[in-house]
């Protein structure tokens, strides 16, 4: 969510702070918090001014209206104060429905004034602007704010004055504190503007002669803006609502959700409810949560969540784990049930999410069952048949009950089965798997004949019409619904913002797309594009949507992308003005900028006046900031769409990135044609279901949007239904609105007043919000209600009132617009047509193979390493467990050369091996290499290539050798004598012996170390002794015969592949057969080589070229005819 309420001691250490006034602010950081872990001491050496001042208590858990209720302790010493809490902290107290724990307290000094002292001071922001709310009496007893208060309203972008303040605020203010108070609302208001707050409330304002006291602060801050205001916030903890703790799980996720792309939310009710859910989606989540109270379950519903915008295996599976470890902490004697539902998804593959969900199940799966639980699945989109699929597998291998549905079932079906209102299917029917029917049989690659683009609800002849049903009586608007609901009296409080002019601006075009429409896409989305394309594709549009992408990030080139069976380009620009130079005949921006760079290039995009629509796909953006676009969309004319959605649909025509799904989703809903209904959504995952709703119901969708989950979408409800009340193919309208705001009462409005007289359908989420005994922000930004009238169930009564067809629930609204449609085919308002095939897709291959449609053998095998889970994997080990393991850089060589966990003496050895072979001087061949390339400017890799391509049987690579030659002797029988003389004789070099500088009179040190370690802890050392024996021979002839580190390092290692018990003893000859061993010596000695090449650098050496004096120049003498 965005706006986020804080702290009364938070509020006020920024206002202290940072606010900028001529006013003296007095008692600036004096508060001290008091907890039930206080050291009172210590506290009152932090604080000394305790010890000598009166004081105020009070708690600060986000508690309204605390004078009245007795929560405020004042003017007391502080003995006074510690007797005052005595019997408050820690204890339970009922705060209007809630009930909760008073834990936290704010000590203050005691402000001695006046009644006429005390002042009211509020700014809250809407969609025009900020209002400034102030009321010449304070305190207590101020009343009815809204009522009383004098209101300035400051439009976005423009700044306030004091003498605005003055004039329009200050009426009642004795003169004399007129200039001090218009000053500090100044400097309040720009500090509410720079901090990003949302709301802020000073109740009472004291202002004496002294200067101004802040005595009671409540406020709110854009959560959003954290990365804009970091430096000034600093870490901010937002506490709970009163009446809900703060557990550590939810903490939990909204660090998971912190750290990742897409959505995860945890709300904790009710922690031994029976009732849990993990739904996939914001808008999804609150239809769940409205169900179960619907059908009784708020009692028992333990938890609010969501968890959306593609998160990866990892992320679900810390997700579910979280919560089935929640519920399996407490036994109900009824058992339990977990929800695991969702709409259907846009672009979220639901098998790879469903593989974390399952991987949590199979780790809980005893106590899972211990607690009696049964699971209700209930998802769509993208591979969700194989999901699904796998979801139920897990189920008959674990033994618990779990029950799975796809798209057939309506999407809140399983929340009546698992509260047993409703049967459980035996074998509940599937959706026949789309995926088949998206390959075409032909190889055609020509763009598909039109198949029909005229809406449903258009007149075609009478030998074309499909005969309609036998026409009814219409019901009347009221008779139908007192069919659908009862009425009842629902308060619905002050909503004086219906009572705005509903109209559009002027500059604003009804029709956003056609057939012809041009967009351009920013942001390197390929998946969206190919899925725009495909979209094109199967609606027979003759050219692509997609006319070019903008991406800062590269410089100009070509995207390659499939249209149909031909591949094309698509330009990609670094800079907007480029792109729209070149394409003038795009009208339609699609955004996929992040949240931190979305406003910025969305401003640019307005000042080219060829665009008139904009989506904005992010979520997250500041609402400061969205206000600011909205404002100048508004002037400029530009229908904004989003931010925080996945687009919109117009079936036929046109779709902005993912929306509508996948093509199975496409053509399973009928988007691939016009329908004669349009609707308008805040969720995009709603919207797709909305999709699917409407097609099984109706002749199909004529065009759909949803305007984002934001407290400020940038274009509303009622701009979207007057587009469709002008639209002669729409015959009627579906709306699915929320909790929060008033934009649903402007359609209240709309129909009473005769502008909107198409049938609408409507429907609110969010009705268990009123059901709750505590706030719940819900998965959308602006899904919070402020006050009565931004509830749903008074939205939901209001439309019902106003004439709007209101179901009884989500559950019925597929049955009321089924009745509403029927109504219109049997009047003759929409005549059916014939339904004609859509064209076939190819489909992409990788989407096809994930599927399981198709197999390929693979072009490379690996048993070392996988890098595609979310953690990397050594030989079936994961990452992490190496380190947990301490194997180091040992015990990795062993998993990925060997294949195998060494034992510790085997991995230290291979290490101190790396070490002696690290370096030999720069005089060696490898090292003389690499220097002389780096002195000739050369890069780091190809001074160290040059350096290893020495590396051969004359320089290092007599480990190899050395292994081979020792192996075939010993194995053979051979004696020490005999092998000497056998090399002898063959005119062959004993590898592995011999030595430039060393001898046995001076011994080289890296043999002597080697040679204590392995004769320490190797199991058996016989090939070692053998080439010592022979060490013996050679060096009598000569005492510089010795076993050198290569040689020694080579049988040595034989030794050990022998003998750990790791290897059998054809794998062992194995490994010194194809060259295992001389690897040691190249990842050795490529440290040295990197640090020769370095040390270059760092000497700053010019091109090296070797002295004459050191060549002897051999030239055959001169030859004369």
């Amino acid at each position: 969510m965005s706006a986020k309420a804080i702290s009364e001691q938070t509020g006020k250490e920024f206002l202290y702070k940072y606010i900028c006034t001529t006013a003296a602010v007095q008692n600036r950081f004096r508060y001290a918090n008091v907890t039930s872990e206080t050291d009172w001491d210590r506290l009152t050496q932090e604080h000394p001014w305790l010890l000598t001042e009166r004081l105020v208590v009070k708690p600060d858990q986000l508690i309204k209206r605390r004078g009245k209720l007795g929560l405020v302790g004042i003017n007391l010493d502080l003995q006074g104060v510690q007797d005052w809490l005595r019997p408050r902290l820690m204890r339970e107290t009922t705060v209007a429905k809630a009930k909760g724990v008073l834990k936290n307290f704010l000590i203050e000094p005691f402000v001695p004034h006046t009644q006429e002292e005390e002042f009211y001071v509020c700014i809250y922001a809407t969609r025009e602007g900020d209002h400034v709310l102030f009321h010449h009496e304070g305190g207590v007893e101020v009343g009815d704010v809204d009522a009383k208060a004098q209101r300035l309203m400051v439009a976005v972008d423009d700044k306030l004055s004091e003498d605005q303040v003055t004039e329009q605020l200050l009426t009642h203010v004795p003169e004399d504190k007129k200039e001090v108070l218009a000053s500090f609302i100044v400097g309040l208001f720009n500090l509410y503007e720079d901090l990003y707050f949302t709301y802020l409330e000073i109740n009472p304002l004291v202002v004496t002669q002294d200067g101004v006291y802040i005595l009671d602060m409540a406020a709110k801050i854009d959560a959003t803006a954290d990365y804009i205001c970091k430096a000034k916030w600093g870490d901010v903890d937002f506490p709970p609502p009163f009446g809900r703790e703060a557990y550590p799980e939810e903490a939990y996720i909204a660090d998971l959700d912190a750290k990742s792309g897409a959505s995860l939310k945890l709300t904790l009710l009710n922690p031994r409810g029976r009732i849990w859910t993990m739904v996939a989606g914001g808008g999804a989540s609150v239809v769940y949560s409205d169900t179960i109270c619907d059908l009784g379950g708020v009692d028992e519903l333990a938890n609010y969540g969501e968890y959306s915008g593609a998160p990866s295996e990892q992320q679900t599976y810390d997700y579910a784990k979280t919560i089935l470890s929640l519920m399996t902490r407490e036994k109900h004697h009824q058992g339990k049930v977990l929800i695991i539902g969702g709409s259907i998804a846009n672009f979220t593959n639901v098998a790879a999410t469903f593989k974390g969900i399952v991987r949590a199940i199979k780790d809980y799966q005893g106590p899972l069952k211990e607690h009696e639980v049964t699971i209700f699945v209930r998802r769509g989109g993208p591979n969700y048949q194989e999901g699904l699929r796998v979801m139920g597998e897990v189920g008959k291998t674990t033994g618990i009950p779990i029950h799975v549905f796809g798209t057939e079932t309506h999407m809140t079906a399983i929340v009546g089965m698992a509260l047993g209102h409703r049967p459980i299917p035996n074998q509940p029917p599937m959706d026949a798997h789309t995926a088949n029917f998206l390959l075409n049989a032909s190889n055609n690659a020509m763009t598909p004949a039109t198949t029909r683009t005229a809406s449903f609800s258009e007149h075609k002849t009478a030998n074309d019409a499909t005969p309609a049903k036998k026409s009814k009586a219409g019901l009347p608007a009221d008779s139908l619904h007192s069919i659908l609901w009862p009425l009842k009296n629902v308060v619905t409080g002050d909503w004086k913002e219906a009572q705005a002019s509903s109209g559009c601006s002027g500059a604003k075009a009804t029709t956003l797309f056609s057939r012809h429409t041009k967009t351009i896409v920013w942001g390197m989305q390929t998946r969206a594009v190919q899925g725009m394309l495909d979209f094109d594709y199967v609606c027979s549009r003759d050219e692509p949507s997609v006319a070019a992408m903008v991406y800062p990030f590269t410089g100009d080139h070509k995207q390659k992308f499939y249209w149909g069976h031909k591949e094309i380009l698509l330009p990609v620009y670094k800079n907007m003005a480029d792109a729209m130079k070149k394409h003038p005949g795009v009208d339609v921006l699609i955004s996929f900028a992040s949240l931190r760079s979305a406003f910025d290039s969305t401003m640019e995009t307005m000042q080219y006046p060829q665009i008139h629509t904009i989506a904005i796909i992010a979520e997250g953006i500041p609402e400061a900031q969205t206000r600011k676009m909205i404002k100048m969309a508004d002037e400029k004319g530009v229908t904004i769409i989003g931010p925080a959605t996945v687009g919109g649909i117009k079936p036929g025509c046109f779709k902005i990135g993912n929306t509508g799904g996948m093509l199975d989703n496409i053509l399973a809903s009928k988007l691939y044609r016009p329908g004669s209904v349009a609707y308008v959504s805040r969720s995009g995952g709603m919207s797709n279901e909305l999709n699917n709703i409407i097609s099984r119901t109706t002749d199909g969708v004529y065009e759909g949007v949803a305007i984002g989950g934001d407290r400020y979408p940038g274009s509303t409800f009622m701009d979207h239904v007057l587009r469709y009340q002008d639209t002669p193919g729409v015959k009627m309208i579906v709306m699915l609105g929320e909790i929060g705001g008033t934009e649903e009462y402007k359609i209240c409005q709309g129909i009473r007043e005769g502008r909107i007289t198409k049938p609408v359908v409507c429907w609110c989420i969010g009705t268990c919000a009123t059901m709750f005994s505590s706030e719940v922000q819900f998965g959308h930004a602006g899904a919070c209600a402020n006050q009565a009238s931004e509830t749903a169930v008074a939205k939901n009564q209001a439309l019902r009132d106003a004439g709007a067809y209101v179901p009884k629930s989500f559950d019925e609204l597929g049955d009321v617009i089924r009745t509403v449609y029927d109504e219109l085919v049997a009047n003759g308002t929409i005549v059916p047509a014939q339904e004609v095939p859509p064209p076939t897709v190819p489909m992409d291959y990788s989407w096809a193979r994930e599927l399981g449609l198709i197999r390929k053998p693979a072009s490379f095998m690996t048993s070392i390493c996988d890098e595609r889970g979310q953690e990397l994997i050594y030989a079936g080990m994961p990452i992490t467990e190496v380190f947990k393991e301490e194997m180091g850089l040992g015990g990795v060589l062993g998993l990925l050369w060997f294949q195998r966990r060494l034992p510790r003496y085997a991995c230290q050895f291979i290490e101190m091996c790396l070490m002696v072979t690290a370096d030999h001087g720069p005089a060696v061949s490898g090292a003389h290499n690499t220097i002389v390339c780096a002195r000739a400017g050369k890069d780091l890799i190809s001074s160290l290539t040059s350096g290893l391509l020495t590396i051969g049987d004359r320089f290092g690579g007599a480990l190899d050798a050395a292994a081979k030659q020792f192996s075939k002797a010993f194995d053979s029988g051979m004696l020490p004598m005999e092998f000497v003389n056998k090399m002898k004789k063959d005119g062959k070099l004993i590898m592995g012996i011999g030595h430039r500088v060393k001898s046995i009179n001076n011994p080289d040190m890296r043999v002597q170390i080697l040679k204590d370690f392995v004769k320490q802890h190797f199991p058996a050392t016989q090939l070692l002794d053998y080439a010592l024996d022979v060490e013996k021979i050679t060096t009598s002839k000569k005492p510089n015969l010795i076993l050198n580190v290569d040689g020694f390092i080579g049988v040595a290692f034989v030794d050990l592949l022998r003998t750990c018990g790791g290897f059998t003893r054809d794998e062992a000859d194995e490994f010194v057969e194809i060259g295992a061993l001389n690897g040691i010596f190249v990842l050795g000695r490529s440290m040295g080589f990197i640090g020769h090449y370095l040390d270059q650098k760092r000497l700053k050496q010019g091109l090296y070229r070797h002295p004459w004096d050191d060549i002897s120049y051999v030239l055959p003498e001169h030859m004369s005819m």
